[in-house]
């Protein structure tokens, strides 16, 4: 089936729709509070198999490219929280020493629903180069998908999902990371150092 998919360059429809679960983003968060959950997508375990497949494929060509930010931290092998710390306070140290001032730019998990996939698309034609038909599978990956809400007994309707990448996904955090890139160049535009 996988080899099918990515053959056909066509991402199977019967995978595309997810039940929409909220999860408390903290424990001690009071779960009367709306804005204290976050939104995953629980997808089929084919589906993550066939995402994992095109990841493993797909990693190594978006890292190698000299779009993709030396500082990105998030969603990269050999890096992690730590080694952002690392280089943010050794930044506030170096910037201190020299009297500069420092900046800091977050991006939360939010932003996931937020991702135009036009934008997307464009971004890894362009700026990565993934093209032919691996743009194609991703373009039919993310179009078309749809998602529902399920409480006890009761279940929304099926609504599209024309935004986003879903949360929980293997693919999610590297279609983030590729949508992202361009922050790192407009910071270097401006001159500032990272």
């Amino acid at each position: 089936m996988a080899n099918l998919s990515f053959s056909e360059c066509c991402f199977p429809p019967a995978f595309k729709t997810a039940q929409a679960l909220t999860l408390l983003k903290k424990s001690w968060l009071d779960a009367a509070v709306l804005s204290n959950f976050r939104p995953t997508s629980n997808l089929s375990t084919v589906s993550k198999i066939l995402e994992r497949l095109a990841l493993t494929r797909l990693r190594r060509h978006l890292h190698g490219s000299p779009n993709c930010s030396r500082l990105q931290s998030a969603y990269r092998d050999g890096h992690s929280t730590e080694t952002a710390l690392l280089h943010v306070l050794n930044s506030v140290y170096a910037a201190s020493d020299n009297r500069r001032t420092t900046v800091l730019i977050g991006l939360e998990s939010a932003s996931f629903d937020t991702i135009s996939h036009d934008i997307l698309i464009e971004r890894r034609e362009a700026q990565f180069a993934v093209c032919d038909s691996a743009l194609s599978w991703f373009r039919s990956y993310l179009l078309g998908r749809q998602q529902f809400v399920k409480l006890g007994q009761h279940s929304s309707n099926i609504m599209p999902c024309d935004s986003g990448v879903p949360q929980g996904s293997v693919l999610g955090p590297l279609l983030f990371t590729a949508y992202v890139a361009p922050v790192s160049e407009l910071i270097d535009s401006f001159g500032v150092s990272h």
